[in-house]
C-alpha cells in the first residue's frame, strides 16, 4: 500500500499543477535549509570567535574562515540533521495545496475539504516541532548507547514523528481532529512505517529537497486507503 501511494505521487509529476507545487515546495525547502544552516553557523561563529586551542593542535585561527568559505558544503552536511526539521515545517505551509492537487486528480468525486483554520495549523505545527526537537535531544542517549545502531534509531524516531505529523494534518481536512487522530491510532504501524521511509531519504542531499512534497502527496494516498475501509467519514476514495 504505501509503495502503491509512493507510486501514484511519483506519477503526478508530469501535472503540471502538482509540478507548479513541486517546485514551490523544493524552493521553499531550499530557501528553508540556507536558512537554518546560515544560522546554525552564525551561532558557531559567534561561539567559537577568532580562534580556539584546540587539543594537540593548540591556537587555531583559521577555523573562523573555513566556516565561511566551506559553508555551501557545511549545508549539505548539516542538511542530513535539519531536514527533518524543515520538512516538518513545510506541512503547515504546502500541505493544503498538495492535498488538492492529488485529491483533484486521483479523487475527483469529493466535496471540498473543509479548510483547516490556520491557528489551528500554526499550533499543531509548533506543537510538532516542539515534539520533534525534544524527542531528537532525548535519542542523543539511545546514540550513545548504541552507536552502531544510530542512524536506524534516528530514522525510526524522525519516521515515526513525520508519519504522525503529516497524517493527521491530511486527514484533518477530512475528518477532523479527534476523527484524524482516531484513525491514526488504528493504523498506527503503518503510518509509522510511511514515515520511516520518508526519513530515509530526507537524510540524503541534495534528494531530500524534494522529499516535503512527494512525502505529503504519498501520505494523501495513504489517508484515502486507511480511510476508505473505516467508519469515520462520508468520504471515501474509490
Amino acid at each position: 500500500m504505501i509503495l502503491a501511494a509512493f507510486l501514484k505521487a511519483l506519477g503526478q509529476i508530469g501535472d503540471p499543477r502538482f509540478r507548479r507545487v513541486l517546485g514551490l515546495g523544493i524552493l521553499l525547502a531550499l530557501g528553508l535549509l540556507i536558512g537554518a544552516s546560515a544560522g546554525l553557523l552564525w551561532l558557531l561563529d559567534r561561539a567559537l570567535g577568532e580562534e580556539i586551542t584546540l587539543p594537540l593542535l593548540g591556537q587555531v585561527a583559521w577555523l573562523d574562515d573555513l566556516l565561511g568559505w566551506s559553508s555551501a558544503l557545511a549545508m549539505l552536511v548539516l542538511s542530513v540533521f535539519l531536514m527533518i526539521p524543515v520538512a516538518s515545517a513545510i506541512t503547515s505551509m504546502m500541505l493544503d495545496q498538495v492535498a488538492q492537487a492529488v485529491e483533484d486528480r486521483h479523487y475527483p468525486h469529493l466535496p471540498p475539504a473543509a479548510p483547516v483554520p490556520i491557528t489551528d495549523v500554526l499550533r499543531d505545527t509548533a506543537g510538532f516541532l516542539a515534539v520533534l526537537v525534544a524527542a531528537n535531544l532525548a535519542a542523543i542517549v539511545l546514540y550513545l548507547l548504541f552507536a552502531p545502531a544510530a542512524l536506524l534509531i534516528f530514522w525510526a524516531v524522525n519516521g515515526f514523528l513525520l508519519g504522525r505529523e503529516y497524517f493527521t494534518l491530511v486527514a484533518m481536512r477530512r475528518l477532523g481532529r479527534d476523527a484524524a487522530r482516531q484513525l491514526r491510532r488504528t493504523h498506527a504501524g503503518r503510518i509509522w512505517l510511511a514515515g520511516t521511509l520518508m526519513a530515509v531519504p530526507l537524510t540524503l542531499p541534495i534528494l531530500n529537497l524534494i522529499v516535503p512534497i512527494l512525502g505529503a502527496a504519498t501520505f494523501t494516498h495513504i489517508f484515502h486507503r486507511l480511510n476508505s475501509s473505516g467508519r469515520t467519514s462520508p468520504d471515501r476514495a474509490p
